[in-house]
C-alpha cells in the first residue's frame, strides 16, 4: 500500500486492496489464483495509465508536490559520482534550502545546484520547505562563478514553491539576491543546463532558473505564481485553485508549447515517486545529452543564445487602431409647404 494517495488515485487504491486479499486468500487456501492475479495487475496497471494520462493541470500540480517525489539529494545519489558539497554564501551564512557542489555525471564535471525540501517536519524546517533565503542565492551565484572560473558546466535542479518571503528575507534583501542571480547567469561562459523536477515557484525558481537548455519533468510545473496565490487574488478564495491552474498554463506541455522550456522529460506511469531509478536514469540521459550538444559551442555563441532565448519570451504584437469612422453628413431637413402668402389667422375658424 502506497504511503500517501492523491484524491484522484483511489480506484487505484481500491483495485490495489482486492489484489492484497486476492494474494492473502491464495496463501490461506492454498489454491493457485495466478491467472486472476494476472489479471487483477493488469487492470491495476491499466487504470494507472488511463488516470495519469488524462491529469488535469491541478492534479499535475498535485504530482509536482507528493511527498514521496524525489527531491534534489534524491538525485544527487542515483546519477551522480563523487559529490562534495560546497557550504555558505561568504557573507551571512549557509541555506540549507539550497544544495550545491561539484559532483560527476556519466564521467562529466558539472557544478551541481538545487532546491532541496524535506520529508518530515524536522527536515522540513531545516529546509524552510524549500523556499530559499537571500543566502541561499548568494551561495548558489557563488558556486557558479566557480565553475565559470575553471570551465564547468553547470547543472541546477528546481523544486521550490518560491523563494521565502518574510521578514528576514526582507532585511537580507531577497529581491536584490535573485535579480543579481538573473544578471550574472546571462554572463557565465559556461554551459547552463536547467532542470524543472518538481514545483517551479515564481522568483524562487528563476532565481537559479536561467539556462541555455530548460528541461522539465513530465508532471512538474513552472509558474509565476501557485494556483492557490493566483485563486487567492482573482476570486477572494483558494477552493477556485483548479481553475487557476488551467488559466496559468503552467504545465509541461503547455510550457513547451509556448516555448518556455526546451523538452519535456516523461515520467514512469504514476509519476516520478513510483520509480525513482528510472525517473533519474531519464534525467541523467536528457542532461547528458544536452551538455554534449552545448560543449563545442564557443563561450560568445553561448551568451548571446542565451540572451536571445529570454529576450524572445513574452513577446507581444500590437494591434493596429483602425481610423475612426467620417463623420455622418447632417440630415437634411422635411421639404416645408410653399407660403401660400396667407394670413396663418385667416386660417382659423371664427369663435
Amino acid at each position: 500500500m502506497p504511503a500517501y494517495t492523491l484524491p484522484f488515485e483511489k480506484p487505484i487504491l481500491e483495485l490495489q486492496a482486492k489484489l492484497g486479499e486476492l494474494r492473502r486468500f491464495s496463501e490461506s487456501q492454498e489454491i493457485d489464483v495466478g491467472e486472476e492475479i494476472r489479471r487483477m495487475e493488469e487492470k491495476i496497471a491499466e487504470t494507472r495509465r488511463r488516470i495519469y494520462s488524462t491529469l488535469t493541470p491541478w492534479q499535475k500540480v498535485q504530482v509536482s508536490r507528493h511527498p514521496l517525489r524525489p527531491y534534489t539529494r534524491d538525485y544527487i545519489a542515483r546519477m551522480t559520482e563523487g559529490f562534495i558539497e560546497l557550504h555558505g554564501d561568504r557573507r551571512y551564512a549557509d541555506d540549507p534550502a539550497i544544495v550545491g557542489g561539484v559532483a560527476r555525471i556519466d564521467g562529466r564535471r558539472v557544478m551541481l545546484l538545487g532546491t532541496q525540501k524535506g520529508r518530515d517536519t524536522k527536515s522540513n524546517l531545516r529546509c524552510n520547505f524549500g523556499c530559499a533565503f537571500p543566502e541561499g542565492y548568494r551561495k548558489a551565484l557563488r558556486l557558479m562563478r566557480l565553475a565559470a572560473r575553471f570551465g564547468t558546466p553547470i547543472v541546477t535542479l528546481i523544486d521550490t514553491p518560491g523563494a521565502f518571503p518574510g521578514i528576514e528575507s526582507e532585511e537580507r534583501h531577497i529581491a536584490e539576491a535573485i535579480a543579481v542571480n538573473l544578471r550574472e547567469m546571462f554572463r557565465l561562459p559556461v554551459p547552463i543546463v536547467v532542470c524543472v523536477i518538481g514545483e517551479g515557484g515564481s522568483g524562487g525558481a528563476l532565481g537559479i532558473g536561467v539556462g541555455d537548455r530548460i528541461l522539465i519533468l513530465e508532471h512538474a510545473y513552472y509558474s509565476v505564481i501557485s494556483p492557490e496565490g493566483c485563486a487567492a487574488i482573482l476570486w477572494k478564495d483558494r477552493a477556485f485553485s483548479d481553475r487557476a491552474a488551467n488559466a496559468l498554463k503552467l504545465t509541461a506541455g503547455d510550457l513547451l508549447e509556448a516555448g518556455l522550456v526546451d523538452e519535456v522529460i516523461p515520467e514512469p506511469e504514476g509519476g516520478a515517486h513510483t520509480d525513482p531509478e528510472a525517473t533519474a536514469a531519464r534525467l541523467r540521459e536528457a542532461i547528458v545529452r544536452n551538455l554534449d550538444a552545448l560543449s563545442s559551442r564557443p563561450a560568445d555563441a553561448l551568451m548571446a543564445a542565451r540572451y536571445d532565448k529570454f529576450r524572445a519570451m513574452g513577446v507581444f504584437g500590437e494591434t493596429p487602431v483602425p481610423p475612426p469612422a467620417p463623420p455622418e453628413a447632417p440630415a437634411e431637413p422635411p421639404d416645408t409647404p410653399a407660403d401660400t402668402g396667407k394670413d396663418a389667422r385667416q386660417d382659423k375658424p371664427a369663435e
